[in-house]
């Protein structure tokens, strides 16, 4: 819960949002009016991918391997082809080589989480973090992603990761603080927050729904800044720590109760997910690969087990069974998912390089990827003004007669057009914060000569 909201604004829904700094309070389905209003951007083919996993989003990116010691010697630029050989056509049809270094596998689950993400905050369904817990996934991909890049030193790595964070941060920051000030609000002290997002972020009731998501890069920059110990830790014992890290939320929910503030906040969601980030050590340490299946599959079955049953048994307290609503019951309903997900991964070798054959979705994954930080962001304001958007279409007599301006589903189409035109036009930030050239879309075809 934002500062100013308990200094006496009103509160929306229960869960994490209001309480406990999360933003996953059940939202109501975006309305929109039965009657018209009384007032009121060639395909392209995959870049090659650098040898090194690109760590995109809110997870940073790596920094590419060391150059060879050996010289490399260019080979001598040939002519222009003005006229392309017979075979050409055919040889573009054939589907990329697998991209050394990458691992479609986890770049295809941060693609459907945000999408999933997107779909909960537009629908609103209590059951969207059983069938796909997005929170808890996208903890664990960046835990593996973290305990790799720790292989180089700590601070740098910290560094990285906050360089990669804080200026798309700051960009999205801009337009949301300076509307909230248009709109009356008068920030404290506290909006050092709006710099670096230590704590929540203080913010007016008006844009609540813009801001309330900004819990999830605070509890990921704590997860950045802690993981050189928590690394450390883990692998003193692997198994007894990777177990006692569900420990935290046990104890605040039945012994400790954290304030309700910005420490209790952050706190909250730290034990929710600390699991899920151990876990992502725990798989880039292989230490699921040394575990029984059986074993796995148990504890696995277990935890979700506890969690669901601990959700639709303590509705009356929380509103719903929605796991956002209700930290003990999502924090082991995602570790039993992810684990399972981790495990599978390790266990079958499960690396999606069959996507690479399609292009078009191995191009979109890819777009998702370079651009997490973007859509997460940008992808509620987009959310909100679909609706003013939609509520022109009525005064249009085709749009009225032959579109679905009633349904969701058509404001969740709208939704993505907006976050399409947000990845357009913000998403050069992450490249820029990413120290690459900008790029309006990447994992583009290179240009070629005579093409």
């Amino acid at each position: 819960m934002s500062w100013e909201q308990q200094q006496g604004y009103p509160q929306q829904g229960q869960g994490y949002g209001q309480e406990y700094g999360y933003s996953g309070s059940v939202q109501q389905p975006y309305q929109q009016q039965p009657y018209p209003p009384q007032a009121y951007p060639q395909q392209s083919y995959p870049q090659p991918y650098s040898q090194e996993y690109v760590d995109h989003g809110y997870d940073g990116q790596s920094v590419p391997d060391a150059t060879s010691p050996m010289p490399v010697v260019e080979p001598e630029p040939e002519p222009p082809v003005l006229e392309a050989p017979a075979d050409a056509e055919a040889e573009e049809e054939k589907p990329p080589s697998r991209p050394p270094g990458r691992d479609r596998y986890f770049d295809t689950l941060r693609a459907v989480a945000l999408i999933r993400v997107v779909a909960y905050h537009t629908f609103g369904w209590a059951w969207a973090g059983m069938v796909f817990p997005s929170m808890g996934i996208m903890f664990g991909l960046a835990g593996t992603l973290m305990a790799k890049s720790l292989e180089r030193p700590a601070f740098k790595v910290v560094k990285s990761r906050m360089r990669r964070l804080l200026p798309p941060f700051w960009f999205w920051g801009l337009f949301v603080v300076l509307a909230m000030l248009i709109h009356d609000w008068m920030p404290g002290w506290q909006i050092v927050f709006w710099v670096v997002p230590l704590g929540d972020p203080p913010g007016n009731q008006w844009a609540v729904q813009a801001w309330e998501i900004l819990w999830y890069l605070r509890t990921y920059l704590w997860f950045v800044l802690l993981s050189p110990v928590l690394l450390k830790v883990f692998r003193l014992a692997p198994v007894p720590v990777l177990l006692l890290s569900l420990a935290p939320i046990v104890v605040f929910h039945f012994l400790w109760e954290p304030p309700d503030n910005r420490l209790g906040s952050a706190l909250t969601d730290l034990a929710t997910f600390l699991f899920c980030w151990m876990l992502g050590f725990a798989h880039r340490d292989k230490v699921l690969e040394r575990l029984k299946p059986l074993v796995v599959v148990v504890l696995s079955l277990a935890a979700i087990g506890f969690g669901g049953w601990y959700a639709f048994t303590h509705q009356a307290e929380s509103g719903s069974y929605d796991l956002d609503d209700i930290p003990l019951a999502q924090a082991f309903w995602s570790a039993g998912y992810v684990m399972l997900l981790m495990w599978a991964k390790s266990y079958f070798g499960i690396d999606f390089a069959w996507l690479t054959r399609f292009r078009r979705t191995d191009r979109i994954v890819t777009i998702f990827n370079s651009r997490a930080v973007t859509i997460y962001l940008w992808h509620e304001i987009a959310l909100i003004l679909a609706v003013p958007l939609i509520d022109q279409f009525w005064n249009v007599p085709a749009f009225e007669k032959w579109l679905p301006l009633e349904s969701q589903w058509f404001m969740f189409g709208i939704g993505w057009v907006l976050i399409a035109v947000f990845v357009l036009v913000c998403g050069w930030v992450e490249d820029v914060a990413g120290k690459k050239k900008p790029q309006l879309l990447p994992g583009g075809r290179p240009a070629r000569m005579g093409m």
